[in-house]
């Protein structure tokens, strides 16, 4: 008897067409080509109810869907490359409409000049340039300074000092914007300080008694039937060692 051949080419999915609608599965996709092919239309209309039945039991979670034939007649459509010629009762998808690209997202080409504060800062500042009530504008210009203090002191995690602060708003207003010299900001780095020694106290008290528990630190229930009864045996060995 002959040995058997193998096949030089294997028929692996890689080599086959590619699935356009993949939850319906390859022989879907072979029965709508098969469709496609057929001489006559009324051939065609009888084949594709069939195949739109069993897409439909394949997907059951499309019932729930508004328009459930509608859409697997559109998806008969699509599987088909648009080639399927058969009396749809909905209107055939057009090609444009199902692949339809959205316009390109405009993403912000803007200049920011400190970018650790951002551009809120900026247009917090152009706002407050506007104001022309003096002391309105001042509580406007040191609003926008303790924000400032508090984005620098986010970002670079460091204590700023209030020169520093009344220096890049005079330099982003433009020379428009300014504090008096002796004015005092928000302290805004003490309190993130603060907060973080309370954490690494909490953790160290949490870690100590931790520790303590594991040495056998834990104190030792009296009420405890057990070590009641292990007392009281221990009693008892010791008395009759006595006598």
């Amino acid at each position: 008897m002959a040995q058997e051949t193998m096949p030089n080419q294997f028929d692996y999915n890689s080599t086959r067409n590619k699935l356009i609608l993949s939850e319906y599965g390859r022989n879907v996709q072979n029965m709508v080509k098969y469709i496609v092919a057929l001489p006559t239309k009324e051939e065609r209309n009888r084949y594709a109810q069939v195949v739109i039945d069993l897409m439909g039991f394949l997907n059951p979670h499309l019932r729930d869907v508004a328009d459930f034939k509608h859409k697997l007649w559109d998806h008969l459509h699509i599987i088909s490359d648009f080639q399927i010629d058969v009396d749809s009762p909905y209107p055939k998808p057009s090609v444009e409409a199902i692949h339809m690209k959205p316009e390109p997202l405009r993403y912000p080409h803007q200049r920011i000049k400190y970018k650790h504060y951002g551009k809120t800062i900026e247009l917090m500042i152009e706002k407050a340039k506007s104001i022309d009530d003096p002391e309105r504008k001042r509580h406007m210009v040191q609003a926008v300074a303790n924000f400032m203090k508090m984005a620098y002191v986010q970002w670079n995690k460091d204590s700023v000092s209030d020169e520093s602060i009344l220096s890049d708003l005079y330099n982003l207003s433009g020379g428009q914007l300014k504090l008096e010299e002796n004015i005092n900001l928000n302290r805004v780095e003490y309190r993130a300080n603060t907060h973080t020694n309370n954490n690494q106290n909490n953790r160290g008290r949490t870690n100590n008694n931790n520790n303590q528990n594991n040495r056998g630190g834990r104190p030792q229930n009296n009420n405890n039937p057990r070590n009641n009864n292990n007392q009281n045996n221990r009693n008892r060995t010791n008395g009759g060692k006595k006598y």
